[in-house]
This record gives structure tokens, sequence and C-alpha cells, in this order.
């Protein structure tokens, strides 16, 4: 006899997380929601060590990846293919979720029949040590409580999507997200296009266990953020989505400050200009008044002195990302939308999975341009 169908389907994308997973699985098996409602899929991004071995003390099943890595996309792909239930969530191997996380989701689906998709939040509460892990898990946390409720974007970490929606858009682009990016905000905005309600729920949580370096933190700031979120405000034009993909005023100013303390310190230097430099002062100074609600949560979490540690951080940040940007724009309107054409799937048919560029943004903004 078959097993009962579960009412979620929780699936763990990972590569070469046999440590990460010691933690993340035992976390999700203390859930508060019955054992019986839920089933585990581990996808196996063909690790190379022993996290098959771990997945399978904790995992339902676990689906084995060759030829790899392809990428979370890719990964998450398999994974809904092979999900039993009608809700599928999507929790990162590097996080540990609070008991009530399952409960939270199958609630919210319970209680709302439009609700398409619904995602969490990081909590206040990051494992890794070292300054450059506890600012940038704080800004993700105080990032998802500045605006409960309906969204625009879809986050993987922690969410769950209905699979017939899923379905219906086509799944992860993992032709043109082949390793960790912003393919769950991709996926959020196509279900978004297609009349899908996704909500924000930060009372979602779970504890990353992720170490960030400052020179990972930069790297995927600039090239994983930065130059694909560009190119995907460019493909989308202007919409009611691509006003919500933007950055907000304080933000966009914030970047244009940081554009201006990058030209002025190293001008100030050269021309021996008091007045320069103390223009760059001021604009640090700006950008810390603008952005006081977050370093109140930096200093409540790990006092003044953390938080004022965490400025060159936060100039960073900013700095990267602006420039990503640019670099995003530049190749976007030199070299279009990359990947190469896909035939139209057939009238009437569902949208493939998005392991081609099919129904993406992408491939429709590069269908716009031939």
């Amino acid at each position: 006899m078959s097993a009962p169908k579960p009412f979620l389907s929780v699936i763990v994308p990972v590569y070469r997380g046999e440590t990460v997973l010691r933690r993340s699985l035992p976390a999700l098996l203390a859930s508060d929601l019955p054992r019986s409602e839920w089933e585990l899929v581990v996808v196996d991004d063909t690790s190379g060590d022993d996290t098959p071995a771990v997945a399978a003390e904790y995992a339902d099943r676990i689906v084995r990846l060759d030829g790899g890595p392809r990428g979370p996309a890719y990964a998450r792909n398999r994974g809904i293919e092979a999900a039993r239930a009608d809700i599928v969530v999507f929790i990162d191997a590097d996080v540990c979720v609070h008991t009530d996380v399952l409960a939270k989701f199958a609630a919210a689906f319970r209680a709302d029949a439009g609700l398409a998709a619904v995602f969490g939040s990081y909590d206040a509460d990051p494992t890794a040590p070292g300054l450059v892990s506890q600012f940038r898990n704080l800004l993700h946390h105080h990032v998802h409580h500045l605006s409960p409720g309906p969204a625009e974007t879809f986050w993987a970490g922690c969410g769950a999507v209905r699979r017939e929606a899923l379905l219906d858009v086509g799944m992860y682009d993992a032709w043109h997200f082949p390793r960790p990016q912003i393919e769950d905000i991709e996926l959020g905005r196509r279900l978004r296009r297609a009349g899908y309600h996704i909500e924000l729920r930060p009372d979602i949580q779970c504890t990353h266990l992720k170490r960030w370096t400052l020179r990972n933190m930069i790297v995927t700031d600039f090239r994983d953020r930065g130059v694909p979120w560009m190119w995907l405000l460019l493909s989308e034009g202007r919409s009611e989505g691509s006003a919500a993909l933007n950055l907000r005023p304080s933000e966009k100013l914030c970047t244009a400050l940081v554009a201006f303390i990058a030209l002025a310190l190293p001008a100030a230097a050269l021309l021996r200009s008091f007045s320069l430099l103390l223009a760059a002062v001021l604009a640090v100074l700006i950008i810390v008044s603008l952005n006081r609600p977050f370093y109140a949560v930096l200093a409540r979490a790990r006092g003044p002195a953390f938080a004022l540690a965490c400025v060159p951080l936060h100039l960073t940040f900013y700095f990267t990302g602006g420039l990503g940007g640019v670099l995003g724009a530049a190749l976007y309107y030199t070299r279009g939308v990359p990947g190469p054409p896909a035939p139209v799937p057939d009238e009437g048919a569902a949208p493939p999975p998005l392991d081609r560029p099919d129904s993406s943004v992408w491939a429709m903004a590069a269908r716009g341009r031939r």
C-alpha cells in the first residue's frame, strides 16, 4: 500500500553539505507539524562527500544528480518533480528552521485558498561568528521585516509555493542561474506577472548557518545579485513589478552617496582638499542617518560598538551592489539577454521547466529584441 499523500513536500537542495545537514535536518524533524503531514526530499547536487549518507538518516527520499553541480535552481526543479504534496516548501541546506515553521506554512495555505506562495525570514541570531557573517545575516533579517504582507518577489531559503503555480510558470530558471543567484526572485516575478498572490511573513523564521567572508560578500553582491538584478529589472521594462524590484529612494540616495565617497576620498588625498574630505564624512553621516532603523537593530543585537564597526561593511554593500547594477545595465544594452534562443512552446501547452529559457523574462525580452 502506498503512503498517504502528505500536505507539504519539503525540498532541501544541497551541495557538499554534510556538516550543515547534521544541524539543519534534525531541526526540520523537530517541527511541530505532525510527521505524517509532510515529507522530506533532499536533492544532492553531485556533492562527492558524505552528504547522501547524512541525508539518508533523515530524508524520506534522496534525489541524486549527476553531471554537475547544476546549482540550486536545477536541484529544486528535480525536487519539485519528486514531490508528492500540493504544497512545496523550499528550505536551504544551511538554515535551521524554528519548530513552528512548517506548521505556519501549512496554516497559511489552509486559511487562504488564493495564496500561491509565502516566505519567511532569517532570525536575529545567526550562529556564524565574525563581523561580516553577523552583519550580513542581520541585514537580511532587517530587510525582510521592513515590508510584511503582499510581496512582489519570492525567497527560497525558507519559502513555500503551491505546486500547481510552480508548474504553471515553468518552475525555476536553471538555464540563466546555474549557481546561487537571484533565481528565487526571478521565479517570484513570474508568479506575480501570472497573477499569483505572494506573502512575506517575517514571523516564519529560521537561523542561518552560513559563514560569510568579505570576499564572498563582495562577489555575491556584485556578480550574483547586482548584475542579474539589473538584467531582470531592464527585462521587465516599465511596470508595477519593475518598481517593486527597484531600490527605494533612500537606497538610491545611499548608493549615489557611496559613489561620491569613492571619488571624493582619493581626490581629497590627491588634491589635499579638506573640503572634499569633509564632504565625504558628511555623506557617511547621511547614510547612517538614513539607515537608523537598521543600525538600531545591530545595536540591540550586538551592541553600539558592533553597529559602528558595521558602517564600512554597509558602505561596501552599497558600492558593490551599485557597481554590479552599472555593469548589468552595460551588459544588457551591449550584449542583450544571455543564453541562446529557444523554440516558443506550442500554443496552449504548459510552460516547460526553465532548464531552458523558453518562458522566462530573459527569453521574453530576447524575443522582443530580435
